[in-house]
């Protein structure tokens, strides 16, 4: 792993923090309210947010090696493929799969769905912007 491998890294965790705060905080978080009998109490939840931070970190990590072990140096489009794809083999299984497990509507179902490969997606255009032909002859 080489220093633009690690730049990448840093910058799709700071994008990924983010993105999941706007998504998570602010866009969904009026229906997590009226969800609140499903989620533990708050308090609780506070307590073990760095598990998230955590999980976010050993996720973007294999994301960002994987993206580097398959690279075919073709620009955007490539980082935009690659992050939804990983998108929506990430997303699709977790939102259904919770939809079985945990009395959430399914209007939840369809946000996390579309914005986990939203993110994802973001996050591969992060990747292949450092990626770019440019930083490949800069490095």
């Amino acid at each position: 792993m080489n220093k633009r491998f690690w730049m990448a890294f840093a910058a799709c965790y700071v994008v990924g923090q983010v993105l999941g705060f706007v998504i998570n905080g602010v866009l969904l978080a009026d229906l997590y309210k009226s969800l609140a009998h499903v989620w533990r109490p708050e308090a609780e939840l506070n307590a073990r947010m760095w598990i998230f931070m955590v999980t976010s970190f050993i996720s973007i990590f294999l994301f960002c090696y994987i993206f580097t072990k398959g690279y075919e140096n073709k620009g955007l489009v490539e980082g935009l493929r690659y992050g939804a794809l990983i998108g929506l083999f990430v997303s699709f299984p977790m939102a259904y799969d919770s939809f079985v497990i945990y009395p959430i509507t399914y209007n939840l179902v369809l946000w996390w769905l579309f914005t986990g490969i939203a993110y994802w997606t973001l996050l591969g255009a992060v990747l292949a912007l450092i990626y770019r032909r440019d930083a490949v002859t800069a490095a």
